[in-house]
């Protein structure tokens, strides 16, 4: 009798905490980068890939997505119902805002998502070519009040961090721009090199650029001025009140495994504290901001709320 009850309280421990069916991973995991190739979210996703693909003893394989204001990541998430730890992306803070903008999103960020770790952000600029006639912010601020609608700028897409500060900027000055959303970094370099647009908003990829003598520099938009240009002013410093650095983690489809997901964390965590991640996010200048996934979870919520309320004062729509 005392054996048969044994038996049947382990029966009932492994019914209130099953175990997982199979060992994990037990085959390659997919990392969605919702960005083109050769960005700084790139090149830091493959950094992390190889760590924590060898502390996980399976290739973790970078696959690019860029599009849909780089959000392709997150509707592979929201559709893969497997759930199996591997298929991860990483989320930019666009996730959490084109619901807002759309009358039918294609994902829900508080239902559709398993928030695994929170890892940095990034850093953003504003430049204008280097042989254009503006040679601050104030003479570029003038020059596009003085010409409504002429001065267009380019960002990585509609609904991006970049778009939306460069529209709020627009409000609070009273200017007329044109946006012009591209794919990704390397199509928004190539456009303010070929004259194609007047100026460029986009993350710390640009800053080779800059210190080759093609783009000049009008402002940065962080909390304070970057390491890597320290002579550049913040917004903040400009009059506007804004700090913008677009925070993004790592984050898999709803319903996972929490045994897969403290795997992914503990994995993605060891990576994101190398020597060799942080190398790279201080050359990209981003910060590390690290979350666990309760924290990230939360984040997350509180991310979507605020980034709702910011498109409705806007009124901006994508449908």
């Amino acid at each position: 009798m005392i054996g048969r009850r044994a038996a049947l309280a382990a029966l009932g421990g492994s019914l209130a905490a099953p175990a997982l069916a199979q060992p994990f991973p037990d085959r390659p995991i997919r990392l969605i980068v919702p960005l083109a190739a050769g960005g700084p979210t790139d090149a830091h996703g493959r950094v992390l890939a190889e760590i924590a693909g060898r502390l996980l003893g399976q290739p973790v394989v970078v696959e690019n997505r860029p599009g849909a204001s780089a959000t392709l990541g997150a509707q592979m998430l929201a559709t893969d119902t497997r759930a199996d730890g591997h298929l991860v992306g990483l989320l930019p803070a666009t996730v959490f805002r084109l619901p807002a903008m759309q009358r039918r999103p294609a994902f829900d960020p508080l239902r559709d998502f398993t928030y695994i770790i929170h890892l940095t952000g990034y850093t953003y600029y504003l430049a204008v070519r280097a042989d254009s006639p503006w040679q601050d912010w104030a003479a570029f601020l003038a020059h596009a009040k003085a010409n409504p609608g002429k001065v267009s700028y380019g960002t990585p897409g509609v609904g991006s961090s970049l778009h939306i500060t460069m529209e709020r900027i627009a409000a609070q000055h009273g200017i007329e721009w044109l946006h012009v959303p591209f794919r990704g970094g390397s199509d928004n370099f190539q456009a303010l090199l070929g004259g194609q647009i007047q100026a460029v908003a986009d993350s710390s990829g640009m800053a080779p650029l800059v210190e080759e003598g093609k783009f000049r520099l009008l402002n940065t938009w962080g909390a304070e001025r970057t390491g890597r240009f320290p002579q550049v002013p913040t917004l903040r410093e400009l009059g506007i009140d804004i700090v913008s650095n677009a925070p993004y983690g790592l984050a898999g489809p709803k319903g996972m495994a929490p045994a897969v997901v403290r795997a992914l964390h503990d994995a993605f965590r060891t990576a994101l504290f190398d020597p060799a991640s942080l190398q790279a996010l201080q050359r990209f200048d981003m910060p590390q901001l690290y979350l666990g996934p309760e924290e990230y979870d939360a984040f997350a919520r509180r991310l979507f709320a605020e980034e709702g309320e910011a498109v409705r004062a806007l009124g901006l729509r994508v449908d």
